[in-house]
């Protein structure tokens, strides 16, 4: 008897409102619009001179917003308990499809990287996949094993092991900046599962080792760091960026040159509308527009957060931190590289920068976060 009104208030306890966080939802909304925005005006010249249609990459971002708020509408509409049966399988599949990408005539060249499998007119990007699969994933392990997460053996090298073997698929293409983001999010998910900071002390040791190994194996990412550091020794070449960056930046000032009057996107920062998106938004619309931006992924973090405190369960707490922290660092690395902080990664600013994979997938993983809040008390 008392079990089983143990178990009714648990029921009770975990029931689902009607609807989800609206001010979430609010700010994620604000942030896709002030994206397909920033795109057109970083965009258009680049559009009209590559394919004679300024409006060339809006009109895709718009379909990529399309698809994404239908797949967040969709996975908002799923309990969060459904991840958690298929985990296996939705890890898996991102598996295969990282492999996928590394067989040549299957995956596509950009950027130095091989890192896209192409379907028809578009292409779609593995590694996006896989920090959500893993995610997933790695929230039903560290629930059903957190009692044994302070065993180096049982619970801490089962979870490393699996996080950097997609790590090490994904710097097969390479892609260090998608590696980074993942490595840190699921990082941040098993510190706070309970993993000892010892353990912890000794990965870090044997990562920076591994990190400067990677650094070195590969020229240009040698000449990224020195590019960081002095990026006006090779101001034609691996410091153009950062520094036609900085120019974006600085004339900005207090309230920018206005909406559409970039100096920059005329041909001296490349593809203005992906990486570097938020240099054309500062020189734009000021220190303010960048403020206004930086305070919605604040908002965005604090938020998520308080829906992974209120989680009615250890599954949806690490699920709901890990997708937030997920979009949290990879928003706090582009910006940082865009104002000079860090070498260039290469890697989107979430929901403003242009693309496909990138879009629909964190639009998918916030419907998940928003689904999660429905089960909280906010």
């Amino acid at each position: 008897m008392k079990r089983g009104v143990i178990l009714l208030e648990k029921l009770k306890n975990s029931k689902s409102h009607a609807s989800p966080d609206y001010f979430l939802l609010g700010v994620i909304i604000s942030l896709l619009l002030i994206g397909v925005i920033m795109v057109y005006s970083s965009s258009y010249v680049w559009a009209e001179y590559k394919f004679g249609d300024a409006w060339y990459y809006v009109k895709r971002q718009v379909l990529f917003a399309g698809a994404g708020i239908i797949a967040m509408l969709f996975t908002m509409q799923v309990p969060y308990t459904t991840w958690k049966k298929y985990a296996k399988l939705i890890l898996l599949a991102c598996f295969v499809l990282l492999f996928l990408v590394l067989i040549p005539g299957i995956g596509m060249v950009r950027g130095g990287a091989q890192s896209w499998i192409g379907i028809g007119a578009f292409s779609i990007q593995p590694s996006e996949f896989m920090k959500l699969g893993l995610i997933i994933f790695l929230a039903t392990y560290l629930a059903a094993n957190q009692k044994y997460i302070t065993s180096f053996k049982k619970g801490f090298i089962p979870s490393i092991l699996l996080i950097f073997t997609a790590f090490g698929l994904i710097m097969l293409q390479p892609d260090l900046g998608t590696g980074m983001v993942l490595v840190l999010t699921c990082m941040i998910m098993v510190f706070t599962a309970g993993a000892r900071l010892s353990h912890f002390f000794g990965l870090a040791a044997l990562g920076l080792i591994g990190f400067i190994g990677l650094i070195a194996s590969a020229p240009y990412r040698i000449s990224r760091i020195t590019a960081f550091l002095n990026p006006w020794e090779d101001p034609l070449g691996d410091g153009f960026q950062i520094i036609q960056s900085l120019y974006a930046i600085g004339p900005g000032g207090l309230m920018g040159l206005g909406f559409g009057n970039s100096l920059q996107k005329y041909f001296y920062l490349p593809e203005p509308q992906t990486d570097f998106i938020f240099a054309i938004l500062g020189e734009e619309l000021g220190f303010i527009g960048g403020t206004i931006v930086l305070l919605l992924f604040l908002l965005l973090l604090w938020r998520g957060i308080k829906v992974s405190l209120e989680a009615p369960d250890n599954f949806s707490r690490f699920l709901a931190l890990g997708i937030v922290s997920m979009l949290a660092i990879q928003a706090m690395i582009n910006i940082s590289v865009v104002i000079g902080l860090i070498p260039v990664t290469g890697i989107t600013l979430p929901f403003l920068s242009y693309g496909g994979s990138s879009l629909t997938l964190i639009l998918c993983s916030v419907g998940i976060l928003l689904n999660i809040s429905k089960y909280t008390k906010l």
